[in-house]
């Protein structure tokens, strides 16, 4: 990319390991944990989802932005990143779809890229050494200070983001309804009133989440992830999400007991970091991984079979704090871990990866319909419930 006279930039890790590259986007400097992302596909949901608040991106692929960017596959109102490294930023944009080129939207929204750099040599480092914080500037700089900048950013660990990240108050759910809030599209008709409800805590929701409930007849609550359990059961929910996000689960206590007291009352989905919470609500604890799973290619078994699916986590729930009565689904067959869990007798199950297929795989979209068909049954008996004290 020299030719195209990008400036000189660097990136430097807390363990003192600096790694050259040209800036594209916003010229500015940035802090965040680095980590990779294997997908080959869907940079821009990568960029937009609220679980990557906080963190530099390293894409794996070695060409990134040939399609450019368009506002439909935007999974949330902005680009969440701290920073993206590439090692190749293509230099045209080749897709009908596309409203921007990949550099022009990251200078739009304040972020920084990195291209030329040695991302194969970079990931091997992370895999061997572990995500890590890290620095970015433009060249000339002080090296020196720059490493100290990323030994003094704030670590993942013990880190609440999903107050950062969450809405600022409840709203219906319908596509671009957040546009009250952020830039988004004409909302579309209302489900109709009598449709099952489904109540999703936002602790950095994705959009495709929120389609795919809606586009299966149910009515959809967004709601701050700080909202009491009471408050959400006021709203006569026939059903409870949880959704993704970023940072420690174990920071998010609020979350934590607002799940443990909806527990038995209404059924319950939750996706990685609700995936997470509801672990720890059950009893369990959570860790750190070395450098987690981002990627839209991890093999998971459940059922028997093994499901290509694509996550963004960091921490992972521990197999062996789980209660007896809580069943473990879903394995990663990379490492063991635990991909999903299950409390039969409370109605509530998570995944850890991203079922919602965007980017995709499709291989997971059932778990929807089981949550939607949970949530049909308890909704069938709370109007009959109704029905016989009227």
């Amino acid at each position: 990319m020299t030719e195209r006279k990008l400036p000189p930039a660097l990136l430097a890790l807390e363990d003192g390991t600096t790694w050259r590259g040209y800036a594209f986007g916003a010229l500015v400097e940035t802090t965040g944990e680095v980590v990779f992302n294997t997908a080959m596909t869907g940079y821009q949901e990568v960029l937009t989802d609220p679980s990557y608040h906080g963190q530099i991106v390293v894409m794996t692929a070695p060409q990134i932005g040939n399609v450019g960017v368009n506002p439909e596959d935007e999974e949330s109102h902005r680009p969440w990143v701290a920073g993206f490294i590439v090692r190749d930023l293509s230099p045209i944009v080749s897709n009908y779809r596309a409203a921007q080129s990949l550099e022009q939207y990251l200078a739009v929204h304040g972020v920084m890229g990195m291209t030329g750099v040695s991302t194969r040599a970079l990931v091997k480092h992370i895999r061997e050494q572990g995500a890590m914080r890290g620095a970015m500037a433009l060249l000339p700089c002080d090296v020196d200070a720059l490493v100290a900048r990323a030994r003094a950013s704030r670590d993942m660990r013990g880190a609440d983001l999903a107050r950062e990240v969450t809405c600022p108050e409840p709203y219906p759910w319908a596509q671009g309804v957040d546009a009250q809030w952020y830039p988004g599209s004409a909302v579309p008709a209302s489900p109709a009133p009598d449709s099952p409800h489904i109540v999703a805590y936002d602790f950095g929701v994705k959009r495709n989440i929120l389609r795919l409930l809606a586009s299966r007849g149910c009515r959809v609550t967004v709601v701050p992830a700080t909202t009491p359990a009471s408050e959400v059961l006021a709203m006569q929910p026939d059903g409870v999400f949880l959704s993704n996000g970023p940072g420690d689960p174990a920071a998010c206590t609020y979350a934590v007991e607002a799940t443990q007291q909806l527990l038995g009352k209404v059924p319950i989905f939750g996706i990685c970091l609700g995936h997470q919470i509801l672990g720890l609500a059950l009893g369990g604890r959570t860790y750190k991984m070395k450098f987690g799973h981002r990627g839209a290619n991890q093999p998971v078994k459940a059922r028997g079979r093994v499901e290509v699916s694509s996550h963004n986590h960091g921490f992972a729930v521990d197999a062996a704090s789980l209660p007896a009565e809580v069943e473990i689904t879903h394995v990663n067959l990379n490492d063991g871990c635990v991909e999903g869990l299950r409390a039969l007798a409370l109605n509530a199950f998570g995944v850890q990866y991203h079922p919602e297929a965007s980017p995709g795989p499709h291989d997971a979209l059932y778990l929807f319909d089981e949550f939607v068909q949970a949530v049909r049954e308890h909704h069938r008996q709370r109007i009959g419930q109704g029905a016989e004290r009227s």
